[in-house]
Parts: C-alpha cells; structure tokens; sequence
C-alpha cells in the first residue's frame, strides 16, 4: 500500500508508491547518463582564452594564471544569470517589488581531465575541489550585498549539464531562496520547541534505527532520508553540528571528501552512472541561525519525472522506499 510520509524539517509530504515501480534494481534499464558532446572543451587544459579570467586557481607548480598546470580552476560563468557590477535598484512597481540582477555566477572545473567524473577522482582531489568551494565562499561572503551562496552541480544532460567536462557552479544571491527559507523556518520552530537542531535528531534516530544509512565515517553520515522526494535521494550531513559549511577545518574536509566519493560510486555502481544532482545548503551569510540551522549536501538521482501532480500540490511521488533504497546503496561492492 502506498505511502504518505512528511518530512519533518519543512513538513513536505512525499507519497511513496511502490507500485508505480518495481524494485530499485529495475531503474537500471532507463537511468544512463547521457552527456552532451563538444567538439572544443573550453574547460580542458591548454583552452583557457575560452573562459573568462580565472578567479581561483590551484596550481602545484605556481604556473602562469589562465594557463595549464591547474588541478581546479574557478572562473565566472560565461553566461552569467547574475552579474556582481552595479546597484541593487530595489524598488516597487504598484503591487510588485523588483531589483537588479546583482550577484555572482561561477563555474568551479573540478578537474583538467576531460573524461573523469566527480565519482572518479581520487578523495584528496575531491577535497581540493571541496576547498575551491570554501574559499570561492569566504571570498563572496565579504559583499555585503550578498546574503546566500548556492553550490550545485548538474552531471549529464539529464541533469542539466550542458558541458560534458566535469564541473559544479556557485551562485550568490542577494536574497535567501524560499527553500532554504523554509529549512530554516522549520530548523528554528524545533529549536523554539525542544531546545535542540532537528538535523542532529535526524542522525540521532538515523544512527539509532541504522535502516536508511548508506555509509558512514567519524565526521559525516549518508542516509536516505524518511521522506524523500525521488528514489535513491541522499543526504550527507555533518555528524558535529555546524551550521557554515565554509567554516569546515581542514580533517572535516579530508572526511567529507571520501564519503562524497565513497556515496558517489556507490550510486554509480547501484545505478550504472546515473545523471544527478547535488546542492550544498549552508546557513545565509547574516541569518543567526547557527544553534539550530545544519549545512548539509543533497545528492539526487535523475530518475524520475518532475510533473503536474508535484507542479500543483508540491507533494512528489517516490516510487522507491528509502530503506529500500539504502539497502541496495549499502549492498554495493566498491
């Protein structure tokens, strides 16, 4: 019988309806990442005069900047939907209020080898890639018009990509989302009722029940979280509560980087390279919400239709128990 679970941080009900699918081994057939393809890669070595200047660099050799010798390279996006120069203009217009395009809009090029995905990098490279982020954010942080920083990845053209060559994007903005409004609105109505983060009860009970952990290390929990929105969803939150991802030391970042690679392959593995998704949350640069807010990662398997039942309703449809799904996700020989 299907389903209906709510998620407890922004009370989000999802339907979960198995019998609109068989077992999580069934998505196999349809779940391929299929990439775009570009004749000239403008993020591979040697094609540098193709992006925009270089923001941020690592280069083992101290190399020129704008040249070869990188292992990750941040420059802004090419075709920005945000542009840092100019006013805010904040103004209203009758019933409507409307500003200016303020922002950043940058692209991090994870690594110089045009046929490696995330998953396939080794965990010090991954961390590297983990640092480009934190640095790109203390950075942008420093703006006061900014009040929220946005890491996403888009992998395959299912996804979103529109780049074969491995990367992930940040966008700042001068306003919170509404999604991240509403994590933290249920973060401080918890907090306001029983005096502690609802994220760190969530690893409390998780660690406890152990039927919807994926994987695990001193630092950081994988899980399948109660009610997700799509199959095989997934979670990695910090273990320590923390509420700036920005603010991680140096042995969090070595940990979280190889259980990202460690859930990385063995979603790849489960699902044979799927397109997904991932989105770094972090607490808004100016909110006061470290007592109760926790960063967190997302990790989405692109498997399944976003369509006019989740449109209209905001309810989606998972087809996939979560326990089920992390099970098989467990399951997996690396």
């Amino acid at each position: 019988m299907p389903e209906l679970r709510r998620d407890p941080v922004v009370g989000r009900w999802v339907i979960i309806s198995t019998e609109r699918a068989g077992r999580p081994r069934d998505f196999l057939e349809n779940c391929h990442a299929v990439q775009p393809q570009t004749p000239l890669c403008p993020f591979c070595p040697g094609q540098e005069s193709l992006t925009p200047p270089e923001v941020l660099a690592y280069r083992p050799g101290n190399g020129q900047p704008n040249g070869p010798g990188w292992t990750v390279r941040v420059v802004p996006n090419k075709f920005p939907a945000l542009q840092v120069e100019g006013e805010m203009g904040r103004e209203g217009v009758g019933l409507y209020d409307r500003m200016n395009g303020i922002g950043a809009h940058e692209v991090i090029i994870e690594t110089p080898d045009h046929k490696s995905a995330l998953a396939d990098l080794p965990p010090k490279h991954l961390e590297d890639v983990f640092w480009a982020y934190r640095d790109r954010m203390v950075d942008l942080k420093r703006d006061i018009r900014l009040r929220y920083i946005l890491v996403f990845k888009n992998h395959g053209a299912a996804a979103g990509a529109t780049l074969e060559h491995t990367h992930s994007q940040l966008i700042a903005l001068p306003i919170i989302p509404t999604s991240v409004t509403a994590e933290i609105e249920g973060c401080r109505a918890h907090y306001q009722q029983k005096e502690r983060c609802i994220y760190c009860d969530i690893i409390r009970q998780e660690t406890q029940d152990r039927v919807r952990i994926v994987t695990d290390n001193p630092e950081f929990i994988v899980v399948t979280p109660f009610a997700p929105r799509f199959p095989f969803e997934m979670w990695v939150l910090p273990k320590r509560h923390a509420a700036y991802f920005e603010e991680s030391q140096k042995t969090q970042f070595e940990l979280l980087a190889r259980i990202v690679s460690d859930a990385l392959r063995r979603m790849d593995r489960a699902l044979a390279r799927p397109a997904y998704n991932f989105m770094l949350h972090s607490s808004p640069f100016h909110e006061k919400s470290s007592e109760y807010y926790h960063w967190h990662l997302e990790i989405i398997p692109k498997l399944t239709q976003v369509a006019g039942f989740e449109w209209g309703t905001g309810f989606y449809i998972n087809p996939v128990m979560p326990e089920e799904a992390a099970q098989f996700l467990r399951e997996v020989e690396l």
